[in-house]
C-alpha cells in the first residue's frame, strides 16, 4: 500500500529547496553510460559488450547528447567502436572518469530539477553493488561527484544505499519501488521503511511511496524495479507479467500486479494498468537470465526497447509499448548478449534532466 508522509520541516534538502526527480519522459539533455571494460561482468562473453554498447550509443545519438564516464587509456578504442557504429560524433562526450563497472542507473547520480529556478542539481548516494555482492565499487562510487564537478552542478550527499533501478517517478509526487530490495538487510540495515520512505521524499521531491513485492527470477539486484513495472504517464502503470503458470516468475508477478490494481490515485483514483509480456526465459551456465522487457530507456523522441531473438514475443512488448509511449518511435535493440551481465538498456544508463 502507499505511504504517504510530510516532509522534514526545517532541512535544506534538495526537497525544501523547490527540487524533484523528473519523470524520465520529460525533456532531457543527455544519457549517461559508463563504458563497459570489466570482463567479469560478462565471463567468457565480453567481446561483443563494447560494439553493442557503441550501437546503443549511435542510437541515443540521433535523440539527443551522450555522455560517457571511461578512463582516458579506454577512449581511443572506445570512440573508434562509436564512429564505427555510425553515431552523431558531435552529440558524444567522453569523461575521463574511471569505473569499476558498466551500470550507470546504480552508480550514477539520480538528477533532479527545480522548476521555480531551473537548476539542474544531483543526488549522489552510496552504492554498494547491490550487498557487497561485486566488489571493488570504490571507483564507481566516485562516479556522482565526478559528474557534479565536470557539470559545475550542486551535489546533494546521503549516506543511504539506494542505486536508480530500484525506483521509478512519475514526475508528480509517486514513486514506485519493490520491498525485496529496498528493505533488503544488505542495503540500509540500520534503517527502517519510515526512515527510508522519508530520505526519498526529501532528496528526490517526492510524497508517496507505491511498493511491490519480489523481483524477477535471476535478478541479482534483489529486485529491481525497472525489472518489474515502470510509469508511462502520471497514471499509467506498464508492468511485466508471465501467463505460463509453471513459471517461477508467474506468482511473482501475479501479486505484484495485484498490488498495482488495488493502489489508487493521490485522486483515488485506479491506476491504468497495461499488461507488458515476459520474454520466453533463457539460461546461461545454469543461471536463469532476468530478461524483461519493462528494462526500456524512454529518451526525447523514442523509446528504446530490450528485444531477446524471440520476433512474436518481442514485436507484442513494442506494441505494448508504443501504446503507452504514442509519438515516440520504438527502437528494439537486441539484449541477448548484453543480458549476459543481468542487466540490459536502463540498467546501464542514467538519464540528465534538462
Amino acid at each position: 500500500m502507499p505511504s504517504q508522509k510530510k516532509q522534514s520541516v526545517g532541512i535544506k534538502t534538495p526537497a525544501a529547496l523547490g527540487f524533484r526527480m523528473p519523470a524520465e519522459w520529460e525533456p532531457q539533455t543527455a544519457v549517461w553510460l559508463s563504458w563497459p571494460h570489466n570482463l567479469a561482468t560478462w565471463p567468457g562473453n565480453f567481446r561483443p559488450i563494447p560494439a553493442k554498447f557503441a550501437e546503443i550509443v549511435a542510437r541515443i545519438s540521433c535523440f539527443e547528447e551522450v555522455r560517457i564516464n571511461l578512463a582516458r587509456s579506454l577512449q581511443p578504442r572506445a570512440r573508434s567502436l562509436i564512429a564505427r557504429a555510425g553515431a552523431d560524433l558531435a552529440k558524444v562526450t567522453l569523461y575521463d572518469h574511471p569505473t569499476n563497472d558498466a551500470w550507470c542507473r546504480d552508480h550514477g547520480p539520480i538528477f533532479v530539477k527545480n522548476d521555480r529556478t531551473g537548476e539542474i542539481a544531483l543526488t549522489d548516494w552510496d552504492y554498494n553493488a547491490w550487498g557487497d555482492k561485486y566488489p571493488p565499487y570504490d571507483k564507481d562510487n566516485k562516479i556522482p561527484p565526478r559528474i557534479a564537478r565536470a557539470l559545475g552542478l550542486r551535489r546533494f550527499e546521503k549516506k543511504m544505499v539506494l542505486e536508480g533501478g530500484s525506483i521509478d517517478v512519475n514526475g508528480a509526487g509517486l514513486l514506485l519501488t519493490s520491498e525485496a530490495c529496498l528493505l533488503h538487510p544488505n542495503r540500509n540495515p540500520g534503517l527502517n521503511r519510515a526512515q527510508i520512505e522519508q530520505n526519498l521524499r526529501d532528496y528526490l521531491g517526492v510524497e508517496t511511496i507505491l511498493w511491490l513485492g519480489d523481483g524477477i527470477v535471476g535478478d541479482d539486484t534483489d529486485g529491481h524495479i525497472d525489472d518489474l513495472s515502470r510509469f508511462f504517464s502520471t497514471d499509467g502503470i506498464v508492468t511485466v507479467v508471465e501467463q505460463n503458470r509453471r513459471d517461477k516468475n508467474h506468482a511473482i508477478l501475479e501479486e505484484n500486479l495485484r498490488r498495482l490494481r488495488a493502489l489508487r490515485t493521490p485522486e483515488g483514483r485506479k491506476f491504468k494498468i497495461v499488461e507488458l509480456p515476459m520474454p520466453q526465459p533463457r539460461s546461461y551456465k545454469g543461471q536463469r537470465l532476468p530478461m524483461s522487457y519493462a528494462n526500456f530507456l524512454v529518451i526525447n523522441g523514442a523509446v528504446l526497447m530490450p528485444a531477446f531473438r524471440q520476433p512474436k514475443r518481442d514485436a507484442e512488448a513494442a506494441e505494448v509499448l508504443g501504446s503507452c509511449f504514442p509519438g515516440r518511435e520504438i527502437i528494439p535493440i537486441d539484449c541477448l548478449e548484453l543480458v549476459w551481465g543481468l542487466g540490459t538498456l536502463h540498467c546501464i544508463s542514467q538519464q540528465q534532466p534538462a
